[in-house]
């Protein structure tokens, strides 16, 4: 689909969307015997007796343990900034859409008019009985990391941030694939990082984990420093352990001779700055509607090029990783996102993705299920630990 629907697809689009993406259905049709007495009075209280007198039976007999509650307070939407809460429903009901489709997973929506982390971790808890596992979207940073790390503190279930866990694994798994297609060495490659918020941080921290240790990220204000005036938090943490070089200065000091560009910014970036950067570069412009540079800016330096556009080849999305991980974790029963299961991620990616690679394909298709069940199989596998299984039960 084109930036702008023409009147037809914007009419088709909202025909869709009328009464919502999503409905829920039981699991039996209602004509059949066992449905009827199932939802009877008598039968869905048959059950509940048996929960309140065995907690653990909640997982078998009912969908809450497989549940994902998609959760945003629309406060930094991708490409769209600040909606609130209603206006990111659309978004909300489209990922669940998704994982339903790509993952065979049971979501739905939930967005919040709360902004403060407090209140955001406090309704979360007070609704954890009803679900198995988070996915946060559009959080603005720097409260998103906050929030991400309370929630993991505060809830016995998987949480994952689809800006940070979902794009991280995307990009390294597509740098690692792109550098293979180069035949370059992907420990030794000089990456700069544009945009310096929840995705970005979190990329660079996942890539340090792989063994990429030439980092830059750039923001707003030019390189990020420690020593540069007014940083805290996360930035301050990630400036810490990045630019082992010690550049300063802005964009292009950043891209001079580097090899790989990953941008998850609304920046612009034009053929002035990639000529800067090192022969036959890695691209991977991630901003919609609009990358940071378009596929032909980026054949004009001979650039391996991905984006974040689902109509173009090389699409590194958060969405080839996401749908894997929540169900590998649900399936697992693990009760919280950990790096060894991020980085099982990004080889399920990459197995997902065969042998045949090439320019025009660094990650599998963006709807193709089997990257989701590789992902997921592998995401179980690390779980580890810390993912005790939920008791095995029969009929109580």
């Amino acid at each position: 689909m084109t930036d702008s629907p023409s009147e037809a697809e914007a009419a088709s689009i909202f025909r869709a969307y009328e009464r919502g993406l999503l409905s829920v259905r039981p699991a039996f049709s209602p004509r059949d015997a066992p449905c009827r007495l199932a939802v009877s009075a008598a039968g869905s209280a048959l059950v509940s007796r048996a929960i309140a007198e065995n907690p653990s039976y909640a997982s078998a007999y009912t969908w809450a343990s497989g549940l994902t509650v998609v959760v945003s307070d629309g406060s930094s939407v991708h490409g769209l900034g600040d909606l609130g809460g209603l206006a990111v429903l659309p978004i909300l009901e489209a990922k669940c859409s998704f994982l339903a489709t790509v993952g065979n997973l049971n979501a739905v929506p939930l967005a919040l008019t709360a902004r403060g982390v407090d209140a955001m971790v406090q309704t979360l808890v007070n609704l954890r009985t009803s679900f198995g596992a988070v996915s946060l979207e559009d959080v603005s940073s720097p409260r998103c990391f906050e929030l991400e790390e309370r929630l993991a503190e505060e809830l016995d279930c998987p949480v994952l941030h689809n800006d940070q866990h979902g794009t991280s694994v995307a990009v390294t798994a597509a740098l690692r694939n792109a550098s293979r297609v180069l035949g370059r060495e992907f420990t030794a490659l000089r990456v700069v990082i544009v945009g310096a918020g929840a995705a970005g941080i979190a990329t660079a921290r996942l890539l340090r984990a792989f063994g990429v240790t030439d980092l830059v990220l750039v923001d707003t204000r030019g390189i990020v420093r420690s020593d540069r005036p007014g940083i805290s938090g996360a930035k301050l943490e990630v400036a810490r352990v990045t630019n082992p070089r010690g550049l300063a200065g802005g964009l292009a000091d950043a891209m001079t001779d580097a090899d790989a560009l990953v941008g998850v910014s609304s920046a612009r970036i034009g053929r002035g700055l990639l000529r800067l950067m090192g022969p036959e570069p890695i691209v991977l412009a991630l901003a919609n509607p609009e990358p940071e540079v378009s596929a032909e800016e980026a054949a004009w330096v001979k650039a391996l090029y991905g984006s974040g556009r689902s109509d173009s080849p090389n699409c590194v999305s958060s969405l080839l990783a996401v749908p894997g991980i929540l169900k590998g974790a649900l399936a697992a029963g693990a009760s919280r996102i950990t790096e060894a299961m991020l980085r099982a991620a990004v080889a399920g990616i990459e197995s997902a993705t065969g042998q045949e690679l090439s320019r025009e394909r660094i990650v599998p298709d963006l709807f193709d299920p089997v990257c989701c069940e590789h992902v997921a199989g592998a995401v179980a596998a690390a779980s580890g630990p810390d993912a005790p299984r939920s008791p095995a039960v029969g009929p109580p």
